[in-house]
């Protein structure tokens, strides 16, 4: 139970390799909050945290070993999260930049591709704010965490945001 069936370092250097790993591929399939997840990104989670345990500990089955694993993600979650704050590279590496879904009327497109969304998404979304077609629409655009702001031409002191759910990847 407290005797380590793989070297320590073995399982720091597994840990974080994989800690590494997982936060890209996160990164990579896009913005999207934990209230925002659809049932099969749930099961994408847990599945993924199930077929890492092993990449991380390997054969060890050991109660120290699982201690160690979760101290070594824990310490690496908190450098992560410092970066963030202050190197401005690492954040937008890691949040991304918001993209422009709709300019003075006009869909982007470009964006809405690269981002994943389809047009009846950004209908929904646009309603959700009130606006009930795309040339009433001075600017939408898709934040770092997923959400849809909206600024209406009629009124573009006007800010509206609201969460748009099951954001398609």
């Amino acid at each position: 139970m407290f005797d380590l069936g793989t070297d320590w370092w073995a399982v720091v250097v597994r840990t974080a390799v994989v800690y590494v790993a997982v936060l890209g591929g996160i990164r990579l399939t896009g913005k999207r909050q934990i209230g925002q997840m659809a049932p099969f990104d749930l099961v994408l989670i847990l599945l993924i945290a199930n077929a890492v345990q092993n990449a991380m500990v390997g054969s060890d089955s050991s109660l120290v070993g699982g201690l160690l694993a979760a101290f070594v993600l824990l310490f690496l979650n908190l450098l992560v999260g410092r970066f963030n704050e202050r190197v401005p590279v690492v954040e937008r590496f890691l949040e991304g930049t918001p993209a422009v879904l709709v300019s003075d009327g006009q869909v982007v497109e470009a964006n809405m591709r690269k981002e994943g969304i389809d047009r009846q998404e950004l209908e929904q979304a646009l309603r959700e704010h009130g606006v009930a077609d795309i040339a009433g629409v001075e600017l939408a655009v898709l934040e770092i965490d997923g959400d849809i702001s909206v600024v209406p031409k009629s009124d573009g002191a006007r800010r509206t945001r609201r969460h748009f759910r099951q954001l398609k990847r």
